[in-house]
């Protein structure tokens, strides 16, 4: 959420975010009026409030009760009013940094720079789906009989891959002095804490979930109507979440998680898309990197998290292209985003495998969640949240980019120690011979 004095200061720049981030139309002359009556009602309820005081000490029952009659409608027509108000608050995006380029879809985000070889096979490259059907490491019949479409089973060396990730993952940003190495590398100057690992709820309530600017389109979340719950979409939306009505102090700043959950998504708008493989599925795992720091240096903590992306990518050899994505793509609450688009040699094209979302004091202003400076003053602190690994993307990019001709697929160098020696990922009836 915006602060409402900038908004009535720059009401150009509100209205231009609106359009080019393609949000719903908001009347800023409403909102701005709803905002000033607002104001002059609660001006009125104190005062009514002041008196009533005064005149219960004089002990005047009629005052008193004229006091209250007009106190009520005044507290009714001030929830009217706030309802209205924060409705129309709720609409407005936030706006997008000036280095964001503008534009309408994804074909209009902007490549920063790209890294990395693209593999050069002497035979045609197979898609992740035919390597893992006929490596039986992907089922997603089996999965489709039990549970419908887009959910699967992953087997075997391909199973041991994805917990070969996430301890690579999690050693990684546990770990100082190799934190300070990727700062340093990256040029990026910022306070060097190691990431708390963090196991979140993976249900939220809906007033949490719109609270942080996630709770639009609906009808692509999974919704418990008995518990009133929604799942999340991603471990973003509990750990994000997780200070809200608190205040922190700046001495304990920057805080960072590094928090693993299951993620559910109905991929409502994507019907009859990428519906092979595991690229888009309802049910997901992911690693996701989420940040608290002071205000003025959240643009620099997302500089430092796409480069702990880009390590975690040039460490497992995948190639891929930084992008800055544009107003007409970016998310609702973001400020700034940067993808990371990995290479899919199987599919012949560059898949987001990365986001990493700076959002302000956007979240934190919904929140309410603050930071008490050294001063004793209190302001909305900034946040950031990125993709530490998207897993069932990765293992994509893994399978596609290190496949053999005979089907069998190369492990990262490494994930090797991790997977328990094993430098190349069999088929599973092999692998275990008693599968």
């Amino acid at each position: 959420m915006l602060d409402i004095k900038f908004i009535k200061e720059n009401k150009d720049i509100v209205s231009l975010a609106i359009k080019n981030k393609k949000g719903d139309p908001v009347d800023l002359d409403e909102l701005l009026d709803l905002y000033e009556r607002r104001n002059s009602l609660i001006k009125k309820r104190d005062e009514i409030n002041k008196l009533k005081n005064e005149v219960a000490k004089q002990r005047d029952i009629e005052k008193g009760k004229q006091l209250k009659q007009e106190g009520q409608k005044i507290e009714d027509e001030l929830a009217e009013i706030t309802k209205k108000f924060i409705k129309l608050m709720s609409l407005i995006p936030n706006i997008p940094s000036v280095d964001t380029p503008v534009g309408e879809d994804e074909n209009d985000n902007v490549v920063l720079r790209t890294w990395g070889e693209k593999p050069n096979f002497s035979f045609k490259p197979k898609p992740h789906w035919e390597l893992g059907e006929e490596l039986w490491t992907i089922d997603k019949k089996r999965a489709a009989k039990i549970a419908g479409s887009r959910f699967t089973y992953l087997l075997g060396d391909v199973a041991l891959l994805q917990f070969a990730l996430i301890q690579f993952v999690i050693s990684t940003l546990t770990d100082q002095v190799l934190l300070e190495e990727i700062a340093k590398e990256a040029n990026v100057n910022v306070k060097i804490t190691p990431f708390i690992p963090n196991v979140p709820p993976a249900m939220v309530k809906p007033e949490i979930l719109n609270a942080m600017g996630r709770l639009d389109p609906p009808e692509d979340k999974y919704y418990l109507e008995k518990d009133n719950l929604y799942l999340v979409g991603s471990a973003e939306h509990s750990i994000g979440s997780m200070f809200a009505d608190e205040i922190l102090n700046e001495k304990d700043l920057p805080l960072r998680f590094i928090g693993y959950s299951p993620a559910f998504r109905r991929e409502a708008g994507s019907y009859g898309k990428d519906t092979k493989g595991i690229l888009r599925m309802h049910q997901f795992d992911k690693l996701e990197m989420e940040t608290f720091v002071v205000p003025g240096q959240g643009f620099a903590e997302q500089d430092f998290l796409v480069a702990i992306q880009e390590y975690f990518m040039q460490q497992l050899g995948l190639p891929y292209q930084v992008v800055s994505v544009c107003t007409g793509d970016m998310g609702f609450p973001d400020q700034r985003q940067i993808d990371i688009e990995t290479w899919m040699p199987g599919q012949n094209t560059y898949r987001e495998t990365h986001s990493a979302d700076f959002v302000g004091s956007f979240q934190p202003r919904r929140l309410n969640t603050r930071v008490r400076k050294a001063d004793g003053k209190t302001e909305f602190l900034h946040m950031n949240d990125a993709t530490a690994i998207a897993i069932g993307r990765v293992i994509i990019a893994i399978m596609e980019n290190y496949q053999n001709e005979d089907g069998t697929i190369n492990v990262p160098e490494v994930l090797q120690p991790l997977m328990g020696g094993r430098k190349t990922i069999l088929p599973t009836k092999q692998a275990y011979a008693s599968a």
